[in-house]
């Protein structure tokens, strides 16, 4: 079981906590690192061999992290020297990729089993299995439904509910094969190109805890909540 974690991003929307340190190291409860606690996770989940997918900054995360022997994992690292997208670092090391294997932002607080995600999309025959996430929407404005140049309906300030991307992926090597290595690829070009086929990607639909620590105020509420999930986050860890 093998996992790839993108670690290679400069962390802009979480800026000033980003200035001096890669987004998956900022300190999360009691000093746990978000990648600390996405390795123990993948180890617990079975998981024994790790590449991560760095850029910027990514010499502290090398330092940091090491051969990831304190975890029980064997790890890796792919560099990208220019922005490649989401899907676009797993171009450049796809000989050295296992024929099925689990994708994952680094940034990411869940307890979500990311083993049953790769056992999951193993079985499915899928070639790309998303974890998805129903995350709810405030719209800050009055909502209008128009017809006919008649307002036919209105909404004050609804929450919608999305079903959205979690960040984590299973995925085959043979999906990306006909991609050129070194050119940027993102989730959204692969989902689309996917989309057009016959064979679209699967949903693995997850209801239990998830923040992306993508933004100020969810690093703020991970922060704020984690002594209280910290024995749900590191089950088994």
């Amino acid at each position: 079981m093998h996992a790839v974690i993108l670690a290679g991003g400069k962390g802009v929307r979480l800026m000033p906590y980003t200035t001096a340190l890669p987004k998956p190291l900022v300190p999360i409860g009691d000093q746990h690192a978000i990648l600390e606690i996405v390795m123990r996770q993948l180890a617990a989940a079975g998981f024994t061999t790790v590449t991560l997918a760095i850029g910027h900054l990514g010499h502290i995360i090398r330092a940091y992290v090491g051969n990831g022997s304190q975890w029980g994992l064997r790890v890796g690292y792919s560099t990208e020297d220019s922005p490649l997208g989401t899907m676009g670092p797993l171009l450049t090391m796809l000989d050295r990729l296992p024929e099925h294997f689990l994708v994952m932002n680094g940034d990411i607080l869940t307890d979500l089993d990311f083993g049953d995600v790769f056992r999951r999309h193993d079985e499915s025959g899928a070639p790309l299995t998303i974890a998805t996430y129903v995350r709810p929407v405030n719209i800050d404005f009055g909502v209008l439904t128009t017809e006919s140049g008649l307002v036919t309906g209105f909404i004050e300030k609804p929450t919608m509910d999305y079903r959205v991307s979690m960040g984590v992926y299973g995925i085959s090597r043979a999906t990306l094969a006909g991609y050129t290595p070194g050119l940027p690829l993102g989730f959204d070009d692969l989902v689309l190109d996917l989309l057009k086929t016959d064979a679209p990607p699967a949903s693995y639909e997850f209801g239990g805890y998830w923040l992306d620590i993508g933004r100020p105020d969810d690093y703020d509420r991970a922060n704020a909540e984690f002594t209280t999930h910290r024995d749900l986050l590191l089950k088994g860890a």
